[in-house]
Order: C-alpha cells, then sequence, then structure tokens
C-alpha cells in the first residue's frame, strides 16, 4: 500500500463506475468485495453505478472502424470528470494505451487466466479446411491466418452470451473468447483453452484495473489495499510496449509476461492482418523500467517487414 496517500476514515457510500454488460458487472462485484473485504467495509458502502458504453451499442461493425477502445471508457471517463462516480473497474486489455492525465490506474486485481478459448473445435489443427473463424478482434485473426491459412475471418462482435449465440446460429464454425472471462462469467465449460506459450493473449489479458481521478488521494488510498503488484508491473510493461509500437485497434500484436524473483520477460509478436508475416522478440527487464519494453518495440520494429509496420507508429 502507498502509505503516502490519505488513509480517511469513509463517510459516505463510494460509487464505482462500470459498463453494464454481465462480464463487466461481474468483474465490478469482484472489485467491491475485494475493496470492502480489505477495509472491513459492509458491501452497501461500495454502490456499483451501471453505464450502457457505445462500444455496447454498436455491434455490426469492427471496434476499430467505429472509434476504437475508447468506446469502453469515454461514458465512464465523463462521470469520472463530473463527479458522477468515484472510481470506474475496466479491462485493462479494453483500455486505450494512451489516457486523460487527470485518471490514475490506482489498482490493478490479480491476474486470472491469460489464455484464449477456442470454441468450435477441439484444437487449431481440427479446424475443418476452410471453416469460418468468428472474431472481430486483428490480433486473433493474424494469429488465427498464420496457424491456418486456408481459414476465413468472419466479424463477430458482442458479449460472451452474444457471440457464442451467433456460433450456434451459424454465422460462424468457430470463435474464440477470453478465458478469464468465461470464469468470471462461471462458464468454465466452454471451448477448449490454449496455450498460452503457443497462441500468445492480448497485452493486459485477464487483469482488471481500477481507475480514479489522479488527484482524489483519499480514493487512490483505499484502492491501494487491493492492488497486487505482480499483476500491476506486467500491465505497465505491456501498456509501455504498446505505446513504444505505436500500436492501435487495427495493429496485431500480442504479449505474454513472465515474472522471475527480481524482472519481468516480455515476449510479444506482431503480425501482418493477414497473417502472412510474424516476428517475434523478447526482453527481460527490472520492473518498472519502461526502457525495458521500449527496446522490444525497437526490436520487433526493426527485423519486420512494411507489410507489419505499416500498422504501428513506433519509431
Amino acid at each position: 500500500m502507498n502509505t503516502s496517500l490519505s488513509e480517511r476514515p469513509l463517510i459516505r457510500p463510494l460509487k464505482l463506475g462500470t459498463r453494464a454488460s454481465p462480464l463487466a458487472m461481474a468483474q465490478a462485484f469482484e472489485a467491491r468485495t475485494r475493496l470492502c473485504t480489505a477495509h472491513g467495509w459492509d458491501e452497501t458502502m461500495v454502490e456499483i453505478v451501471p453505464v450502457t458504453a457505445s462500444g455496447d451499442k454498436i455491434l455490426d461493425r469492427p471496434l476499430a472502424e467505429i472509434g476504437g477502445k475508447a468506446l469502453w471508457t469515454k461514458e465512464l471517463d465523463a462521470w469520472l470528470f463530473e463527479g458522477e462516480i468515484d472510481f470506474a473497474v475496466h479491462s485493462m486489455k479494453d483500455v486505450e494505451t494512451i489516457r486523460p492525465e487527470e485518471f490514475c490506474i490506482a489498482a490493478v486485481l490479480p491476474r486470472a487466466d491469460v489464455r484464449d478459448v477456442l470454441v468450435g473445435a477441439a484444437s487449431i489443427h481440427a479446424i475443418p479446411p476452410g471453416a469460418r473463424v468468428g472474431t472481430s478482434a486483428p490480433r486473433r485473426a493474424a494469429q488465427m491466418l498464420h496457424a491456418r491459412s486456408d481459414l476465413q475471418i468472419v466479424g463477430f462482435r458482442g458479449n460472451v452470451a452474444t457471440r457464442l449465440a451467433k456460433l450456434h446460429a451459424g454465422e460462424a464454425d468457430v470463435t474464440l473468447l477470453a478465458a478469464a472471462g468465461l470464469q468470471r462469467l462461471d462458464e468454465t465449460g466452454v471451448g477448449t483453452p490454449l496455450d498460452e506459450h503457443e497462441w500468445l493473449p492480448a497485452p493486459a489479458q485477464g487483469a482488471i484495473g481500477i481507475e480514479c481521478l489522479a488527484a482524489n488521494n483519499d480514493v487512490r488510498g483505499w484502492l491501494a489495499a487491493i492492488d497486487d503488484r505482480p499483476t500491476h508491473e506486467a500491465v505497465l510493461a505491456e501498456r509501455a510496449l504498446l505505446k513504444a509500437l505505436g500500436g492501435n485497434c487495427h495493429s496485431p500484436i500480442a504479449v505474454l509476461t513472465t515474472h522471475h524473483e527480481t524482472s519481468l520477460t516480455l515476449r510479444a509478436a506482431i503480425f501482418s492482418p493477414d497473417g502472412a508475416e510474424r516476428v517475434e522478440a523478447h526482453e527481460t527487464f527490472a520492473p518498472g523500467d519502461s526502457a525495458g519494453p521500449q527496446r522490444l518495440a525497437h526490436r520487433l520494429l526493426a527485423n519486420a517487414p512494411e507489410s507489419v509496420t505499416v500498422h504501428f507508429s513506433g519509431e
């Protein structure tokens, strides 16, 4: 805990903002339980305030075409600015890399399963030739096409239930979902988890972040009690890599963090969207060393062909 921040007693219920989707609500409940347990509060002292995010309203087009990851955060950002909520909970993989300086990721909860789950086939090798893969994620599409160039990618957006319903309706033959999300929704019997060393996850996958105003020392102090330092360090490193690469919602990038006693190793791969080109590298550095992710980004981009680098703005 950061003891330099305020730890004043709580005198009113705090308001926790969240997207209204079932998964986001499950994440908000987890954050509330952890916070109240850490401080000995009754759960009535944290009020969950749901909002329907723009990203949940427009499901017929890829996110990158309609505003990117900001569509998951802009309503909650406005509520934080206006004082309607005290803090907000996010899936960190859905939070844009560069955030307004007025905000602070005050806590990151212990990371859940980072793997993707394949639904509709027992393995990537077992997917029938020419099958349709439902995904709107550039990383998943590029990795799948790199492994199986015969497959077809079809756009697939929506929450877990929506995507499973689309799959069952025959809009695709297979799809991919995050294991962490399925576990938080108690859908652990769905699909086949893919080995994270063979199928690299998205940056910050499986991590829940809690954001507040940077100037609100009271809230930052309370949230510090539930911050999981190893997860926070890994998420910061992965987001620093994204920033150094100049990645955006169109950029296929996958990354896996390994913790050592006093260091982190980032293993990352960047792709051309069609999966034809893949460049991988790794870097080991001390937690908090922003130069480590920068070195990795420079190595990846230096070794990548133009068909890859055109989708990144890093140097």
